[in-house]
């Protein structure tokens, strides 16, 4: 009788002597907390530990999985995916099914792969939206830079912080949320966009300080791309510039390092999308073709501030809300 509640018991430990972080575990995590700069108390330290061995040994599962991208630890790897959704991505649902499409599409050619970054200088550095779900302001801001340089020559780095304060009788949400289609709305109508020189990133929600003798972009239309027409998408990024696109991000794409992204479980329609980025090229790897995209996580995050997404499923609900705006210059 003994024995067998012993072996019981043995039993019943066993699976948590498992998830329990081992001695190599642990120390990676310290090395991690010096390269991060992390601190903590004793007990987050330990609730912090046991959520970076559960994410390491989520990528090390999928790692060693077949898939088309890799995962690695990044500055995000103590957070559960709960907490990063709530510091980082929209809690405002936004249903891009609002924006109805007006882009026209043409008969002419446009070239099989494409990479702004490559043309010119076109796109500005890759940013960095911290602890605010502010991914709609950088998205916005990062295709009215490029456009512009485009049709002028000239890189302008623009103010992300003026959108988050300014913009939501456009149905925007500051830290909570936005559209850039509705953006490059308010841009159009507000008369112009500061630069980020005179209206600092402040990374929370602020009272707007707008001035608009310190305009220094201005919108003369804004192109939507009509709803699932991811063709549209590669004629406007193939022919003319970076285009804007929301989708859902789900709890692999946190830690994406590099390779083209896919997910067969992500949702696909417009009110599930949950981060805005830029399109800036698309092109194909081993048969396989992907988007060019930048994001606004800091340049540490996956390939030196970008991913590639798989191209022509609408993965994740990609192609559910594209715009871009129409400078005036």
């Amino acid at each position: 009788m003994r024995w067998a509640l012993l072996l019981a018991a043995a039993a019943l430990l066993a699976p948590a002597a498992a998830a329990a972080p081992a001695a190599r575990e642990e120390q990676l995590f310290k090395a991690w907390m010096l390269q991060n700069n992390k601190k903590y108390g004793l007990e987050e330290y330990y609730h912090r530990l046991q959520i970076f061995v559960d994410n390491k040994r989520q990528i090390d599962k999928h790692n060693a999985g077949n898939h088309t991208f890799e995962m690695g630890l990044n500055q995000f790897s103590d957070m559960t995916f709960a907490e990063f959704k709530k510091m980082y991505l929209w809690s405002e649902p936004q249903n891009c099914s609002a924006t109805k499409g007006n882009f026209l599409r043409s008969s002419g050619p446009y070239p099989d792969s494409i990479d702004w970054r490559k043309k010119g200088n076109y796109v500005t550095p890759v940013k960095n939206q911290g602890p605010c779900g502010s991914c709609w302001t950088f998205s916005t801001t990062g295709c009215l830079e490029s456009t512009i340089a485009i049709a002028t020559g000239k890189l302008l780095s623009l103010a992300e912080q003026q959108l988050v304060d300014c913009a939501q009788a456009f149905n925007n949400h500051g830290c909570s949320g936005g559209l850039p289609s509705q953006a490059f709305e308010y841009i159009l109508y507000n008369r112009g966009l500061m630069g980020e020189d005179t209206y600092p990133y402040r990374a929370k929600n602020g009272t707007c300080k707008f001035q608009p003798d310190k305009a220094i972009a201005f919108v003369k239309d804004v192109v939507n791309i009509t709803e699932y027409d991811e063709a549209g998408m590669v004629e406007a990024v193939g022919k003319h510039n970076p285009v804007s696109f929301a989708f859902e991000v789900t709890g692999d794409f946190m830690h994406y390092r590099k390779g083209v992204y896919s997910n067969a479980r992500c949702e696909h329609t417009p009110d599930k999308v949950n981060h805005a980025v830029l399109a800036v090229g698309y092109g194909e790897e081993n048969g396989t073709p992907y988007w060019i995209v930048k994001n606004s996580w800091g340049p540490l995050w996956g390939m030196d501030g970008y991913f590639l997404i798989e191209r022509g499923k609408n993965m994740c609900g990609l192609a559910a809300c594209a715009s871009y705006p129409i400078p005036q210059v």
